[in-house]
């Protein structure tokens, strides 16, 4: 599959950290951004060809871009073997049905400043690695490690036999999002946009924890409970002090 980058700064993170992923490079003719100059110099340095268009010819690939469009084979996935041996400290984010690019993207980005060692995606009833979610994680999922399994459920087996807890985030539970010693060995798992999680990967979650909402809202956007979650982790391993 072939993915178009269309925003500068994901380009930039691409050519800098994975630039056999980058196939071409299309810049806009007249464009007076100064980092089209950075993106020139860093694709030449990497023998990464580049190509200058009129802006119709942009706009013809893509009407959203930076005055810049990229080539790039899709990212590949790692065994879920390789996250399990590269850990430390496991940190681990399980995504349930997340099928909004928008969504997947942003939650990338916060897992990777947040530290998690590696996304687990189901191979059905997700998102697809799309220029959408390369553009929405900023740069991010050219360092996040994704993990894609056929049986979201067997996978949380395995990741439970190698001492693993996993924590599922979804409304209703009386248990809070900071009723949960984060230090252990830790997979968060969070559900689908629409239906939350499926009753079989819940059933196999050791907690299930809620974020209270106090206004007329009913949910928080999965992207938005994973920041918190996230960051609840964050604080508690980092051992933040005021």
């Amino acid at each position: 599959m072939v993915e178009k980058i269309i925003r500068i700064n994901p380009l930039l993170e691409a050519l800098r950290s994975s630039p056999l992923r980058v196939t071409k490079v299309f810049i806009q003719k007249d464009t007076e951004k100064k980092r089209a100059k950075e993106i020139v110099r860093m694709a030449k340095a990497r023998r990464v060809p580049v190509v200058w268009v009129p802006k119709k010819r942009l706009d013809s690939m893509d009407m959203h871009h930076q005055g810049v469009v990229a080539l790039a084979s899709a990212k590949s996935f790692v065994p879920l073997d390789d996250i399990l041996s590269d850990a430390k400290m496991p940190f681990f984010l399980l995504l349930d049905g997340v099928e909004d690019p928008q969504n997947l993207g942003a939650i990338i980005r916060t897992a990777e400043g947040g530290g998690v060692d590696g996304v687990i995606l189901p191979e059905r009833r997700s998102a697809g690695l799309s220029g959408v979610v390369s553009s929405v994680s900023a740069g991010a999922l050219e360092h996040i490690k994704l993990v894609r399994v056929t049986n979201l459920a067997r996978a949380m087996d395995s990741l439970k036999d190698r001492g693993i807890w996993l924590v599922g985030a979804e409304g209703g539970s009386y248990d809070y999002w900071f009723d949960f010693d984060y230090s252990v060995p830790l997979g968060l798992v969070l559900g689908s946009e629409g239906k939350g999680l499926r009753p079989l990967v819940r059933k196999k979650c050791d907690k299930i924890l809620s974020i209270p909402l106090l206004g007329r809202v009913t949910s928080l956007n999965v992207a938005s409970a994973a920041a918190v979650f996230i960051y609840e982790v964050v604080r508690q391993r980092k051992n933040f002090k005021k």
